[in-house]
């Protein structure tokens, strides 16, 4: 079953902020990004995607928002699969403060899409932070910082303090949406993995099988994670972790389960993925990783399957209008 998603054009993508330790160097100048390798390696995953049944739609760049070309954060669809568009509701994120005018650009564009949309008024920053997981939604979060320079005993004498993104709090208003559905609530504890998609990813028939790095958990959701998942839970190896092989991304074609992952993860990774029934796409986008702190996972956000898209004579003009293959820009 063909997937809708929604990636954000690279045209403007730079660091502006710098508000992840990927953003920086050691000491604390902002990175400047390679603007064609980016460019080309979006569009190479956006071919990519488009020939294995993906339906890529594609937000329009502007100049001042680099940060538009990582949706996972704008927001979440729910419910993601089984009922019709018409059924789902998109929730919208509460993003850092330096990127809240995100909204005001996501929320004509998913409604363009025929989607209600509603607000979620605690921090939190959409399926980067909350996603399905078998029969579990798992939500991730960690302590709120305000983003600074502090003192520290080294060389360089001073760290950046990041924080994380989403709120613990969020999951008061995350519970009334699911349902009876159980939320599994996990801490992280690592800011250069401060979304849970940098550390966890779902994959699988039922997306049964889950992808973990343990190390950016608390012990006590470490020790939750065992539970829950047993035998289907495959710790990643720290190479592996720090290359975002969790921020990968499962889409079905022609009746075949593929898990498009980053280049460079390790063999023994693969082959236990491919061991559950899924085949391993390897893609680059390092330069979204180097320089702005987001892999695979962070530039796609999941609208469901096309079949369940809305089907209003206007929505339907509307998505197509934005298909990546109808807007010849690479």
């Amino acid at each position: 079953m063909a997937r809708t998603i929604l990636m954000g054009d690279p045209a403007f993508f730079g660091v502006h902020g710098g508000a992840n330790p990927h953003t920086r160097n050691v000491l604390g100048v902002r990175k400047t990004v390679d603007a064609q390798r980016a460019r080309r390696q979006w569009h190479q995953m956006a071919q990519t995607l488009v020939a294995h049944g993906v339906e890529v739609c594609v937000i329009e760049p502007d100049p001042g928002i680099s940060g538009l070309v990582y949706p996972a954060n704008a927001g979440f669809l729910y419910p993601l699969d089984g009922v019709s568009g018409e059924r789902k509701k998109f929730y919208l994120y509460h993003l850092l403060p330096t990127r809240a005018q995100e909204r005001d650009i996501y929320r004509p564009f998913i409604q363009s899409m025929g989607y209600e949309t509603s607000d979620i008024v605690a921090r939190f920053e959409g399926e980067a932070d909350f996603f399905p997981a078998g029969d579990y939604m798992l939500f991730t979060h960690g302590k709120i910082e305000r983003q600074r320079f502090a003192p520290h005993f080294g060389i360089p004498p001073w760290k950046r303090i990041y924080g994380f993104r989403s709120d613990a709090g969020a999951s008061r208003e995350l519970q009334p949406i699911v349902g009876a559905r159980e939320i599994i609530d996990l801490e992280l504890t690592l800011e250069a993995h401060y979304h849970g998609d940098t550390v966890l990813c779902s994959f699988g028939p039922d997306r049964e099988y889950l992808l973990a790095y343990m190390d950016g958990l608390s012990a006590r959701s470490q020790a939750a994670l065992r539970e829950k998942f047993v035998s289907k839970l495959i710790a990643l190896s720290v190479p592996d972790a720090q290359l975002y092989a969790a921020n990968s991304f499962q889409v079905e074609y022609q009746r075949k389960l593929y898990l498009f992952m980053p280049r460079g993860i390790s063999d023994d990774l693969i082959s236990q993925v491919r061991a559950r029934g899924v085949e391993p796409v390897l893609m680059d986008v390092s330069e979204f990783l180097a320089k702005g702190g987001g892999s695979i996972k962070c530039m796609i956000l999941d609208l469901g399957p096309s079949e369940e898209q809305p089907q209003t004579p206007a929505a339907v003009a509307f998505r197509k209008a934005h298909f990546y293959q109808n807007l010849n820009r690479a």
